[in-house]
């Protein structure tokens, strides 16, 4: 479950605002590099990195994962690759990761307990040690669980300093004049609407974000693009895309409901994951094919499928 966490101290020294918060106000300090994390000093929004001296008013609120009483669930996953250290899945649309507000049962952490046993479901500080990254319940494909905590720990490490490799495909609407570009623009969470994230030109706002797509094939009224983003920020493809004018179809949140597509889902895949194995350092890639809520959409703009297995323009 998701539990919302306040915290605040006066600091007592000078120094960074995550370092002097992590120390005394007895916090991890992977908790400032969360997208749900928010900083204030003195009353102000800030980066981590901004300085602090004594008796400055530090304000953390973040949201902490915790795995307490996960029950086991017999749900069939579709695996691309498994050893004794890590799991490859094609995550189903529809599923959620793990539970959170309103959603307790039915989840990938559900179908891990009961795949592996109650022993892979909690570590020493109650943290779900499987989970290295996540995709939103809407969006489908590759996703990598860590088997054993060692593993996790050298994961979570490739992803946080961007040495994985992640592409998504997903339909945009509208007409790209460009073949390909990169969008490298903050995302901040909505202040009207914590379940939503924007862009913001502020420097010290939100979060850096740097996300770049190619067009496959431009149809009519909508394109097929391969997404790859180098960093890993809530709703970054779905936020970056809306932001040029070309949201993604299907969208509840940052799309419209296209007359033409009504039952349209969310239209975003991820067919690529590069990572280094973290026991031998061999370099690996997964792939997850093209799902068919994609071609159906394909076929009724351009009257012919897309190759379901990525094709070698695809791969680069």
């Amino acid at each position: 479950m998701i539990r919302h966490k306040t915290v605040s101290i006066v600091a007592s020294a000078e120094g960074r605002v995550d370092l002097i918060a992590s120390r005394e106000g007895d916090m991890q300090r992977s908790v400032f590099s969360l997208d749900s994390t928010m900083i204030l000093v003195n009353g102000k929004e800030s980066k981590k990195s901004t300085k602090v001296k004594p008796g400055d008013s530090i304000h953390i609120e973040y949201d902490e994962e915790v795995f307490e009483g996960l029950e086991a669930e017999d749900i069939p996953l579709s695996i691309i690759y498994e050893d004794d250290d890590i799991l490859v899945i094609n995550k189903e649309q529809g599923i959620a990761v793990h539970p959170g507000a309103g959603c307790f049962s039915g989840t990938v952490a559900n179908a891990l307990v009961g795949r592996y046993g109650e022993d892979f479901s909690t570590s020493d500080d109650d943290t779900r040690p499987g989970i290295v990254h996540r995709l939103d319940k809407d969006t489908s494909g590759v996703m990598i669980i860590a088997r054993t905590l060692e593993s996790h720990h050298r994961l979570q490490t490739q992803f946080s300093s961007h040495k994985t490799e992640k592409h998504y495909y997903a339909i945009a609407k509208g007409f790209f004049t460009s073949q390909e570009g990169i969008i490298e623009k903050r995302i901040e969470r909505d202040p009207w609407n914590r379940k939503k994230f924007r862009t913001t030109d502020s420097p010290v706002k939100g979060k850096d974000a740097r996300t770049s797509y190619r067009v496959l094939k431009q149809m009519d009224g909508y394109a097929l693009l391969d997404v790859r983003i180098y960093t890993g920020r809530t709703h970054q493809i779905r936020v970056h895309m809306a932001s040029l004018g070309h949201p993604l179809l299907g969208d509840p949140i940052y799309g419209i409901k296209e007359p033409r597509f009504p039952s349209a889902t969310l239209m975003l895949h991820a067919w690529q994951l590069r990572i280094r194995h973290p026991e031998t350092g061999e370099d690996m890639v997964f792939e997850a094919p093209l799902p068919e809520r994609f071609q159906s959409i394909i076929r009724a703009l351009s009257g012919s499928d897309y190759p379901s297995q990525p094709t070698q323009e695809d791969r680069g």
